[in-house]
Order: structure tokens, then sequence, then C-alpha cells
């Protein structure tokens, strides 16, 4: 009767072995494949898809501080994008030199500016938008009902704004013009 009995380490080392054959059976997932996710194109394109995703949220931060933020913290688009909100996005060492951009981000970059700036040339200048043209030429004059204050009258009201508009368009105008006007002269004349 006592060879009919099953010693206790003989019992666990069953169960071991019949635990482990049962997860391998039921419980394992497709095969992994780590190799293939840790090559470094594979890592590079990954990279280069979460800079475009972050450019197209955040379009005036600069790619190669995004690379370095994204090299900094693992790859993680919304930890980036937390310090870009916050203004807390570091610019990347001299040392740090990205790599070249992919030909498909350059194709995308030439077609985005170039439907900017056919959205631009779609908008014309205020001096255009607000026929201030056969204004230009005239001085600046001073009246007394800018100094008059706020009237009760509507039409009053929305025709003191347009003329506070249009003397400031006029005057910025002018600004420039005279800016331009400057740095031409320190061009010819330095």
């Amino acid at each position: 009767m006592a060879d009919d009995q099953i010693s206790l380490p003989y019992l666990a080392a069953i169960l071991l072995v019949s635990g482990l054959i049962i997860r391998y059976l039921f419980f394992s997932g497709p095969p992994v494949r780590r190799l293939a996710s840790n090559s470094p194109e594979a890592v590079l394109r990954s990279r280069e898809a979460a800079v475009e995703r972050i450019q197209q949220m955040f379009p005036q931060t600069e790619r190669r501080s995004i690379l370095w933020d994204l090299q900094r913290n693992g790859g993680s688009i919304q930890s980036t994008t937390e310090r870009i909100l916050s203004g807390r996005l570091e610019t990347p060492p001299v040392s740090f030199q990205p790599p070249p951009v992919p030909v498909q981000a350059t194709t995308n970059s030439s077609a985005d500016s170039t439907s900017r700036s056919s959205e631009k040339a779609a908008q014309p200048d205020l001096i255009t938008r607000y026929n201030l043209k056969e204004k230009l030429d005239v001085p600046i004059e001073e009246d007394g009902k800018a100094l008059r204050g706020w009237s009760s009258s509507r039409e009053e009201r929305q025709s003191m704004l347009q003329r506070r508009r249009d003397e400031m368009i006029l005057a910025a105008r002018r600004k420039m013009e005279a800016k331009m006007a400057a740095e031409k002269t320190t061009a010819s004349g330095g």
C-alpha cells in the first residue's frame, strides 16, 4: 500500500509541468516579432510619423525640437504635446543632428506651402479689402468728431469705428512704407 501513494515532490512536479503545458496551449498569443519593431528603420518610420502628427497640431514648432523631445521621452507623442502646450519644449543642443527629412514629407511640405501661398493670393490686402486706395495719398487729418466720444446713435458709432479702423490701417501702411524706405536707403547707402 505504501507504493500506491504519490509523493509530494512528484505531485508538485506533475502540477508544474501540466500548468506550463496548459499555459503554452491556451494562453500563448500570436508570436511577437520584437526584432522587426526594434530595427532602426522601423524606429525611424514611427518617429517620423510621430513628428508628422505633432507638426500637424503645432505647425509653428520646429521639426528638430520635436525630434529631440521624442528621442528624450522614448517616442511619447502625448508628453511632447503636453510640453509644447505648457511652453516647456526645450531647444535641442547644437550637437543634435536629426536625420534628414524623408522624401514623402518633403513633397507634403511643398504642397502645403503651395496651398498656403494660394490662400494668401486669394485674400486681398486690407487696403484693397476696405477700398482705401484713394485715402492713401490724403494726409492724416484730426477732426473733432474723433475726440467727441461715444455717440448714442448706432449709425454714428458704426461710422466712427469704421473711420478709426481705416485710420489704423492707413497708419500701419504708412509706417511700413517708411520702414521699407529706410531699409532701402541703408541698403543702398551702406
